[in-house]
This record gives C-alpha cells, sequence and structure tokens, in this order.
C-alpha cells in the first residue's frame, strides 16, 4: 500500500499503476476540492446535517465504452431498480463523444477503459454536497487545488 494524495491516485490511475473503480474515481475527484484534511473535515462536519440521498448508478453501454449514470442525469431512468429484480439494461448503437454532445444536463461517469474514466456533472449539488471535480484520467488537466 501507498499513499496518494488525490491527485496523485488520478495520476496513476492514468498511467496504470493502480485501478479506481468508478465510485471511486468519483469519490477522489471530490476530494480534490479541498486543500486539506482540516478544511475536508469542516465541510463534512457541516455537510452531515444535511442528509444524504440513495444513489444507484445505471449502465448505459455505448458502441466504444460505458456510462454510468446518476441521478440527475437526463438519461437516468425515472424508476431504477434498487432491488436488481428488473435487471435493466441500458445500450445504443451511439458512441460516448455522440452522447456528449447530443445531451445537456449531466451527472455521469464515462468509462471508456479499465484506466480512462470521466467525471461530468453540471446538476444542482444536494444537501449541500461537494462535486467532483471533472476530471478526465486520459489527461493532466486536473485543475485540484492540491
Amino acid at each position: 500500500l501507498q499513499w496518494s494524495s488525490p491527485p496523485e491516485a488520478i495520476e496513476r490511475c492514468k498511467s496504470q499503476e493502480i485501478q479506481l473503480a468508478p465510485p471511486q474515481f468519483y469519490e477522489v475527484c471530490r476530494l480534490c476540492n479541498f486543500s486539506s484534511l482540516s478544511e475536508l473535515h469542516t465541510f463534512s462536519s457541516d455537510r452531515a446535517l444535511e442528509g444524504c440521498e440513495r444513489w444507484l448508478p445505471v449502465m448505459l453501454n455505448a458502441s466504444d465504452g460505458y456510462i454510468q449514470l446518476l441521478p440527475g442525469d437526463e438519461l437516468y431512468p425515472e424508476d431504477p431498480d434498487y432491488t436488481g429484480e428488473k435487471q435493466i439494461s441500458m445500450s445504443t448503437d451511439k458512441k460516448i463523444e455522440d452522447l456528449m454532445k447530443e445531451g445537456s444536463v449531466f451527472h455521469r461517469i464515462v468509462i471508456k477503459s479499465i484506466n480512462n474514466l470521466a467525471v461530468y456533472v453540471n446538476i444542482q449539488a444536494k444537501y449541500k454536497h461537494m462535486h467532483p471535480l471533472m476530471i478526465n484520467s486520459d489527461r493532466s488537466d486536473h485543475n485540484s487545488r492540491l
């Protein structure tokens, strides 16, 4: 095990030293908003009083990768299957780039390969949550504040 700051973890993912599953990639991108542990602690203590919501990522299979849709995204189903009984499967022949150009309301993780992830969010965060920085693991332009 090796300690990594959030930007370092993203760089290590990009260079294929480590793998970050999409939920962990999303959270590491959120951690990039904080410049210190103290700042994160203050934020989390204040935000904890606001409540939370249950999320279920819904996978959309595109012709050249996958998109994990999250609540608030315009493609997110109205009634996601929280129990696994319905086995919702979403797919399209479109490419990820075309889906991104066609869309305007995003809360998604784009997965082109195991080490090529990107987060896109432009919805209003609920419960005073912090959005992840929109980071693409195949580029070095994180704009991290750490």
